[in-house]
């Protein structure tokens, strides 16, 4: 006889409870959505999981918003967990899918049935609460051709949530720019509330092309009913139709690189007229681009040659959208160093382009800009001719007044060489040490050299130039044109218009074998004061 009933009848019970418990059932919150909208997946359990593995259903809906909820029961004096996992699901397209079934633990979930309907395209007569409209400004557009897309959506009753999507086509690259744009307008004598969002459209091929039409799905306000019997939202949707496109192809005597645009203006912003050799002049460049961006855009560049070296600041950009396609301004400055006095011409920059309008090739160029360069300050001055006149071809009036200012400025200068040797004596003490510690402190030039320094380098050279030197004497006297040139582009790259790296790499290359002075030419050899005794 058992003496325990109620034990038995309570294991019994649990028995039959526990497969209920354990139990693993999915559903959807809805059967049939419009594309765009977002259904909810729910999974409970009574498996000890801890997460579900979503990845199966990536290749059919975007996947977000995972959330777990957890309850626990009592049952048979034992604790039991039940998990009721929920996400968000957004079809990639319409049709019949089906949510593939799901492992969960050591079981798996029935696959369920979703109806996905098309967006309804309302028209824009005034009757609808929401609808939406999408306008390009090129239906017969060229490759990688920019095309300004504007989607605009229009709702009369008050919002509570909602998104607005476009999807990409194929074959072409679909980016938003800018911010949403809001303003009101009245249509059928119903005044509307409007979103209005930019994209830019770059086909990358030629041929038919297909625009898919913008979507809203959303949450509105809904009215006393709804308040009543509901909670007071109704879903509202809308979507614009399909834009068709025929991708034209480049022309064959289109100019490369490809640039198709509606407009294109070149002009100088600062032009200088005059310089000076081995000082930096500024030239400013700026073009306006009617729809292309920055990044499509060439460079603005002036050529380099002989007699001039070019130094170029990055550019600066400034993009804007108008009639729905970008409109970009570049701007550029552009130090320009002459290396050689005279008149100099330095050919205007230009831009092949394709009139995307006209269907026509242009180029938009800039006349020569025209430098006169007078010489630097460092070049010596000339001998006016009357310096020159030998004395024999001078009247005997003439000869004795010069014998005669000959005596006065020989007297002259030999009390001022007597002054200042009597007061170089007094200073020799101090002026030797002050040199010794200048030559001590300058860097030989193979020193800064390999330490890399440009301001050691100059100090060097200057230092080897001698007492009272500066850059500008050292250029004077070296007769190496290349060292000259060096000696330009480390002025330049101390101004921060040359990249120090080059300039160093020249330098090195410039002064390997030391800095070539120029030889001193007989007459300066000779004393330049004139005979104290004349023959």
């Amino acid at each position: 006889m058992n003496r325990h009933p109620t034990r038995w009848c309570a294991l019994l019970l649990w028995l039959c409870v526990l497969p209920a418990f354990a139990q693993t059932r999915a559903w959807l919150d809805r059967d049939r959505i419009t594309y765009g909208e977002t259904v909810t997946l729910n999974i409970e359990t009574g498996l000890d999981v801890r997460q579900v593995d979503y990845r199966p259903l990536a290749a059919q809906f975007e996947v977000a918003g995972q959330t777990v909820r957890r309850s626990y029961d009592l049952v048979g004096g034992r604790a039991t967990t039940r998990s009721l996992f929920a996400v968000g699901l957004r079809p990639r397209g319409p049709g019949v899918l089906q949510v593939p079934a799901l492992r969960v633990g050591n079981t798996r979930t029935a696959p369920l049935r979703l109806v996905v309907m098309p967006p309804t395209v309302q028209p824009a007569n005034g009757g609808a609460d929401a609808f939406v409209e999408t306008s390009i400004d090129a239906t017969q557009p060229y490759v990688q051709q920019a095309v300004g897309v504007v989607v605009r959506l229009n709702y009369a009753i008050p919002l509570l949530s909602g998104q607005l999507d476009q999807d990409p086509p194929a074959h072409a690259s679909l980016q938003r720019v800018g911010e949403d744009v809001t303003y009101q307008r009245e249509i059928g004598g119903r005044r509307y509330n409007v979103v209005e969002r930019r994209f830019l459209l770059v086909p990358e091929r030629s041929g038919p092309l297909v625009l898919p039409g913008a979507r809203f799905n959303g949450q509105a306000a809904g009215g006393f009913f709804d308040q009543v019997f509901d909670d007071g939202r109704k879903p509202l949707s809308a979507a614009s139709a399909n834009t068709r496109l025929q991708v034209r192809p480049i022309p064959a005597d289109a100019p490369q690189p490809w640039l198709p645009l509606h407009d294109l203006r070149l002009r100088y912003l600062q032009a200088p007229t005059r310089g000076r050799v081995g000082e930096a002049v500024t030239v400013e460049l700026e073009v306006q681009a009617d729809g292309a961006n920055a990044a499509q855009l060439p460079a603005l560049e002036l050529p380099a040659s002989a007699a001039v070296q070019v130094f170029a600041d990055p550019p600066q950009s400034d993009e804007q959208l108008a009639d729905g396609r970008p409109r970009t301004t570049l701007r550029r400055r552009i130090a320009l160093v002459p290396l050689q006095a005279g008149a100099l011409a330095i050919e205007g920059p230009r831009i092949a382009w394709w009139d995307a309008k006209a269907g026509v090739a242009r180029t938009a160029r800039l006349p020569p800009l025209r430098l006169q360069v007078a010489p630097g300050t460092d070049a010596a001055p000339e001998m006016g001719p009357s310096s020159s006149t030998p004395d024999a071809l001078r009247s005997p009036r003439d000869a004795r007044g010069s014998l005669r200012l000959r005596w006065g400025i020989g007297v002259l200068l030999v009390v001022l060489l007597a002054a200042v040797a009597w007061w170089a004596m007094r200073r020799r003490p101090q002026a030797s040490a002050s040199v010794d510690r200048a030559t001590q402190d300058a860097p030989s030039l193979a020193q800064a050299l390999e330490a890399g320094e440009l301001a050691g380098i100059a100090q060097a050279l200057v230092a080897a130039a001698g007492p009272g030197a500066d850059l500008a004497t050292v250029r004077a006297r070296l007769d190496d044109a290349t060292q000259s040139a060096a000696l330009a582009r480390l002025q330049a790259a101390r101004w921060g218009r040359d990249d120090p790296a080059a300039v160093l790499a020249v330098l090195r290359q410039a002064f390997a074998g030391g800095p070539r002075w120029r030889r001193a030419s007989a007459r300066t050899s000779q004393d330049p004061l004139p005979p104290l005794y004349p023959e």
